[in-house]
Parts: structure tokens; C-alpha cells; sequence
């Protein structure tokens, strides 16, 4: 009888209590992955996802989120690396280029670029650790959940908001002069075409080239991204991984990875997924690396945009512009040099 009682309650406990979760389950995000690490087949929404380094990594069966998270640290920040370029293994390559193909460098999932709220306008810390989520599939971030209701409230306006910001901040770091889709020089058919692609500044000749981009970005980009890295390994200011320090290639060829349209150089695709998250953190060493590497050799002691003296109005004001060291008079001036980055740059030229 107290077997039987104990079955009995049992039952009646399954049934009005729901399972409880894994430790690991993850919240609603979308996940990064087509394919499971484990099972290496499609995933599907039955079996549930967990959370790894703040990401959502899906699985084609339950019990595939604790083998994944037996691996060691390496190997699962390798396929989460690879996962959001798309490349996990099983996924096929609709798009697959020559480019794609035979060079080395990692393409980007064009992680959110600012280091602020885009809702509140704070510092995304500010609030202790943002909030990470897909709009669209765009990542957003932001420095609370309170700001997710105000984002959903009016999220037009905000993705607005967010693309102007994305301009003004990596229209300077832009520094291929032609159209990637016509191959023409920008500015030849008038003021040239700023576009945000998924978190990401692209530039045109006109507006008819924007839905032959949109057409085949993957195709675009990865041309894009080759070009940035051709032009930017040979002034590179870093010998290590910008993450991890060692050196680059003591762990083989380095990855080349493009961020803002600006080159990253790292040891492994593991460094991939800590850079993401922090990323303003680790271009700061990177800007660094470049003002101490051109500063002596600064062409002008003048201010690029006032013409004053630098020095003048106190110790001069320093940014990273693409890959070029700007030195102003006052910060007033970088406003003024952002809205036209590249009239100002080409005064930089000692020719």
C-alpha cells in the first residue's frame, strides 16, 4: 500500500509540476547555430537551447546541451566562432566565393557597434551587464530590460536612430574609395550612398546599387572584407592577438577578422567571441597601438579642421580614423571632421 502511495503521488507531482530546466537553458534569443555541435544536423525548437559565453547555441536533441558543454573551452569557443560566421559543421554554403573560399580571415556576424545604449543614450555598463537580443536579426544592445519596452514602443525610430549613429561612427574608419557592388570611384555620380547592412556601414556610388547588394551581401562583404584586410595588414600596429597577447602565428596563421570595417588581428578564432563582447575595449588598444606608432611622425602641428597651432588650446585631441592618427586643437573639432572625414584626411598627406 505504501509502494502504491507513493507511485501515486509521484504521478500526481509530474503532472502539475513542470520539469525543471537545465541550469544551462537559455532564454528566448535566437540561436547563433543552424546546426547542432553535437549531433551535426539541423536544430529544432523541441530540444530546447542553452547559453554559452552570451550566446544561444541551438541542438537537435535535449541531451546534446550538456555534451557540448563537456567540451574544453577551446573547442567550444572554436565552433561558436564558427557558428557565427555560419561555418559550424554541416552548414552549407549557398554563397560560398572564391574569396570566401582561400583567404584567412573570419567573417563578421556585425555585432552591435556602439558602446552606449541607443535608447537611454548610457554607457551599456552603466547598468551593470547589458541586455543582449536580436530585433529583426540584428543584435541590439541595450543597458536594461527597461529599455526593451521603450525599444518595442517605437522600434522604427530607434533602428532610425541607431543607423545614424553607426554612420557618424565608422564613416571615418572607410577607407576603400570605390563602390564594392559598381567598382566605381566613390563620388563619381554625385555624394556617395551611405548604407547600414545588419550593424554595418557599406558605401555606394548611387542608390541602384543597393538592391543588387542586397541581393547577395554575403557575396558583397566578403569582397569588402578582403579589401579592407589587403589594405590594412601592412600598417597593423599590433605583433600580438589584441585578447589573448601572444604572438601572431604561435598558434598558426592568424585570424583576420573586420569590425567597423577595420582589421582585428587574432591568434585563434577562440579570441572571437571575447572581442565580441567587449569590443570597444579592445580597439582602444588597438588605437593606441596606432597614435604611438605615428605621433612623431604626425605631418602637421596645426590642427586638421581650426588650423590652430596644436597646443594652443591645451594638450591636442587624438583619434583613430581608419588607420591614421588626427590631431586637433579641441575636441569641438572631431564633430566637424566626422560629418567629412575624408576632406580632412587628404590634408594628412606629406606628398
Amino acid at each position: 500500500m505504501k509502494t502504491l502511495y507513493c507511485s501515486l503521488l509521484l504521478t500526481i507531482v509530474a503532472i502539475l509540476v513542470p520539469p525543471i530546466a537545465d541550469s544551462a537553458a537559455s532564454t528566448d534569443a535566437k540561436p547563433i547555430n543552424a546546426m547542432c555541435p553535437i549531433g551535426k544536423e539541423p536544430i529544432i525548437a523541441s530540444a530546447g537551447t542553452i547559453e554559452y559565453a552570451g550566446k544561444t547555441i541551438g541542438l537537435c536533441c535535449p541531451g546534446c546541451g550538456k555534451a557540448f558543454l563537456a567540451w574544453e573551452r577551446s573547442r567550444r569557443d572554436a565552433f561558436v566562432a564558427l557558428a557565427m560566421r555560419g561555418e559550424e559543421p554541416g552548414q552549407p554554403h549557398q554563397e560560398s566565393t572564391d574569396v570566401n573560399k582561400d583567404s584567412k580571415l573570419a567573417a563578421v556576424a556585425h555585432t552591435y557597434p556602439l558602446g552606449t545604449c541607443i535608447v537611454s543614450g548610457e554607457e551599456l555598463s552603466s547598468m551593470g551587464e547589458p541586455v543582449t537580443w536580436r530585433y529583426e536579426g540584428r543584435e541590439i544592445r541595450l543597458c536594461c530590460r527597461r529599455c526593451i519596452e521603450k525599444f518595442r514602443a517605437e522600434p522604427t525610430g530607434f533602428i532610425e536612430k541607431l543607423d545614424k549613429a553607426i554612420v557618424a561612427t565608422e564613416l571615418k574608419h572607410y577607407e576603400i574609395g570605390t563602390c564594392i557592388v559598381a567598382g566605381g570611384k566613390l563620388g563619381s555620380m554625385g555624394a556617395p550612398v551611405n548604407f547600414v547592412h545588419n550593424n554595418r556601414l557599406v558605401r555606394f556610388c548611387c542608390a541602384s546599387c543597393i538592391p543588387k547588394f542586397e541581393s547577395a551581401p554575403a557575396k558583397f562583404l566578403s569582397a569588402l572584407d578582403q579589401q579592407i584586410i589587403d589594405q590594412q595588414s601592412a600598417t597593423y600596429p599590433l605583433s600580438t592577438c589584441v585578447v589573448a597577447e601572444a604572438e601572431l602565428g604561435s598558434m598558426g596563421d592568424p585570424v583576420d577578422y573586420v569590425h567597423g570595417n577595420r582589421l582585428v588581428r587574432f591568434c585563434c578564432a577562440s579570441c572571437i567571441p571575447r572581442f565580441e563582447a567587449e569590443p570597444a575595449k579592445y580597439l582602444d588598444k588597438i588605437d593606441t597601438a596606432y597614435a604611438d606608432a605615428q605621433r612623431g611622425a604626425y605631418p602637421l602641428d596645426t590642427c586638421v579642421v581650426a588650423g590652430g597651432a596644436l597646443g594652443s588650446m591645451g594638450e591636442p585631441v587624438e583619434i583613430i580614423a581608419g588607420t591614421r592618427l588626427v590631431r586637433f586643437c579641441c575636441a569641438a573639432c572631431i564633430p566637424k571632421f566626422e560629418a567629412t572625414p575624408g576632406k580632412y584626411v587628404s590634408l594628412l598627406s606629406k606628398d
